[in-house]
């Protein structure tokens, strides 16, 4: 029966598709295929990932650059089970050949705790009769155990239970009426869920009791709005049109644009992965990044006191970025001419399954491009911009992520995120004292602080494979006032860092001397400024980790230690905190840390196959105004060409207004730029 059904799976996968591209995400038809295969092979096991495995970047490499002779990438899956008594197994599948090639016991590790996982917490709490009790004593009755709900998280890590155990911890919530704002009651009690055996093991309980609030709730839902004196009524609409269509096209999920092909993917974990990102340069097709992802981040909070200590979420390790992914709306996460793309998932029984619409493509107005005008005669040009748009949100319990890459015709390359949703709260009694690691935001609740970092992996391929990168301060020239090198004292220049190993690579941003860095191929200069060809990452908002070097958060996100990483190339290496990531100790500290300590933390990074990793954020002192519901707080970084172009590579980008010296002087009316139609523009 399982072999029928593999043959059949076979077929739709070859005999009705066309091939896939070697970066598409696996269809159905192909997670369907896998977990068949496994099942024939192993039995019954629960499975926590059926995802593309990416082809090796060589192989990839040398298809790209010539798809009709080059032998096509292996298309296969990258699998994550665990088999009846908790035991993980990491295979790989061939899906052209129809077979596993690999399947390994991985001991000591948890994988990544999926939607399902989740869910299943809030069922079991409510009826657990020491989860009862505890509500009891804090003023929940008994027979309210259904206004009471439970935020999962994984337990981090917790010394009393170790690994072996997969775990969770609950964050407890009550509800006085079903669309009542959680957050606004935080229960003081925190349970620990053991998934294998589906009970409740342990409730940690403070020292000190906090009571049920009991102030009025606090909600952001339309009625809640009415009733306090209702919506806004001077807002007109903004309608936003392309009457001739959308200005990119879309070949499968390559997307062309304004002289971008990028490749978009999606996976559980990083959610978006864009891949062979190349610039057509006037004909000369140049490569600029292999892989762009946003590949980890972590949420420490700021509150000491126990169990506090275990919040410190690794929202894409812990949980997947893509498995948390919502399906947009159009008119509300996105506007305009949208062309949306789906996520094809495992769930754990191993069927495939669909979210609609998780990558929203668009273009939005980007305002001025470039604009001058000569003071002499009013002659002037003035450009518009447009920017393309790839994007997707997920949701990690209370917050949402919203992701944006952006792409403008000028060559840059940006990454915004928004972050929005609700504050994770805990209670309080009136007039306690917070100590400064919270806020109360509203009566009896505690918004701790915390903060929000994430690891951007950068693989460039500027001009090749063959990249260095440089640390850039802008520094004072030498030479004291009054000397003849620098007599006014007015000298100032790039002062250019090499990075030759991954220890120098170790660095922190300078708001002072506005630090950047640059992914350069120096085997090829500019004809011009006689510099190498490079991409800037430009970016301000990255802060310090604030735990302590060498405490729980610290060991378990070495990525986040620094600003800046950079490691020679491994086609295994995409997650900087490691495969497995819940429950893990930090001890040793796994991804970056660790791969960088196998390679030799003076290997050479100097003029090879790099991957830059960089950490940026946000720290988050919460207020009220971030209560009930956060507005979107956002930050943005570059990745801009620097001596990549001879000139700006936007001068063909049509004007929306132009006129000459010469045209002035004649008192012409005709503008030098030109409608769709080909006429010209009158002044």
């Amino acid at each position: 029966m399982v072999f029928d059904r593999l043959q059949q799976l076979t077929y739709q996968v070859n005999a009705t598709s066309p091939p896939a591209h070697p970066f598409d995400p696996l269809s159905t038809a192909e997670i369907d295929a896998a977990v068949a295969l496994i099942r024939k092979e192993h039995g019954t096991v629960n499975f926590n990932a059926v995802t593309l495995y990416e082809p090796r970047k060589a192989e990839m490499m040398a298809w790209l650059s010539d798809p009709q002779k080059a032998p096509r990438p292996t298309r296969a899956a990258d699998i994550v089970a665990i088999a009846p008594g908790g035991k993980v197994y990491d295979g790989i599948v061939d899906l052209d050949q129809k077979k596993i090639v690999q399947w390994k016991h991985t001991p000591g590790v948890q994988p990544l705790i999926t939607m399902e996982d989740l869910q299943d917490v809030e069922h079991i709490a409510r009826k657990d009769p020491k989860v009862i009790e505890q509500c009891g004593i804090i003023g929940i009755p008994k027979e309210d155990m259904d206004k009471v709900y439970c935020d999962p998280w994984t337990i981090g890590y917790d010394e009393r239970f170790g690994t072996s155990i997969r775990l969770q911890q609950g964050l407890m919530y009550y509800r006085p009426h079903v669309d009542d704002m959680q957050y606004t009651y935080p229960l003081d009690f925190c349970p620990i869920y053991n998934a294998e055996t589906k009970e409740i093991i342990h409730i940690d309980v403070p020292p000190v009791r906090r009571p049920i609030s009991k102030a009025p709730p606090n909600n952001y839902h339309p009625a809640a709005i009415e009733k306090e004196g209702g919506f806004r009524t001077d807002l007109k609409p903004i309608h936003i049109t392309q009457p001739e269509g959308v200005s990119f096209t879309v070949n499968g999920r390559i997307i062309e644009w304004q002289n971008w092909s990028i490749h978009v993917g999606f996976n559980y974990r990083e959610g978006i992965v864009l891949n062979n990102i190349t610039f057509n340069d006037k004909g000369n097709i140049r490569p600029v990044f292999y892989r762009l992802s946003l590949a980890e981040m972590v949420v420490p909070y700021g509150n000491p006191e126990h169990p506090h200590q275990r919040k410190h979420a690794f929202d894409l390790g812990e949980y997947g970025g893509g498995y948390m992914t919502n399906s947009l709306s159009l008119g509300c996460d996105c506007k305009g001419a949208i062309h949306y793309m789906d996520a094809a998932f495992v769930n754990r029984a191993g069927a495939s399954t669909i979210v609609k619409n998780a990558i929203c493509i668009h273009e939005e107005d980007s305002g001025i491009l470039f604009k001058h005008t000569d003071f002499r005669d009013g002659s002037m040009v003035i450009t518009r911009s447009r920017k393309l748009i790839i994007s997707h949100i997920f949701t990690a319990a209370n917050y949402e992520y919203c992701v944006y890459w952006i792409f403008h015709q000028d060559g840059t390359v940006q990454l915004d995120i928004k972050l929005t949703g609700i504050l994770n709260t805990y209670a309080m009694n009136p007039g306690e004292d917070t100590h400064g690691w919270g806020t109360e935001v509203y009566p009896g609740v505690n918004a701790h602080n915390h903060q929000h970092l994430f690891c951007l992996r950068v693989d460039p391929n500027i001009d090749g494979p063959s990249n260095t990168v440089f640390q850039v301060d802008a520094t004072r020239g030498s030479g004291e006032l009054g000397s003849t090198e620098n007599k006014y004292g007015n000298a100032f220049y790039a002062k250019k860092t090499k990075y030759t190993t991954p220890l120098e690579a170790m660095s922190d941003y300078n708001g002072a001397t506005g630090r950047t860095w640059e992914m350069a191929n120096t085997n090829k200069l500019n004809p011009y400024s006689k510099k190498p060809v490079c991409y800037k990452l430009v970016s301000r908002e990255v802060p310090t980790l604030l735990p302590k070097e060498g405490g729980l958060a610290w060991k378990r996100a070495g990525f986040a230690r620094h600003a800046v990483h950079v490691t020679k190339y491994c086609d295994d290496q995409i997650h900087p905190a490691g495969r497995h990531v819940p429950q893990t100790s930090g001890e040793p500290s796994l991804g970056l840390p660790a791969w960088i300590e196998e390679a030799g933390p003076s290997c050479s990074i100097d003029n090879t196959d790099v991957v830059l990793w960089h950490t940026f954020g946000l720290t988050h002192f919460p207020s009220p105004e971030d209560f009930p519901i956060m507005p979107a707080e956002p930050m943005t970084l570059l990745l801009r060409p620097r001596n990549f172009f001879t000139r700006n590579p936007a001068l063909d980008v049509p004007p929306s207004f132009a006129s000459t010296p010469s045209q002035i002087a004649a008192s012409s009316t005709a503008c030098s730029c030109k409608k769709s139609d080909g006429s010209s523009v009158q002044v």
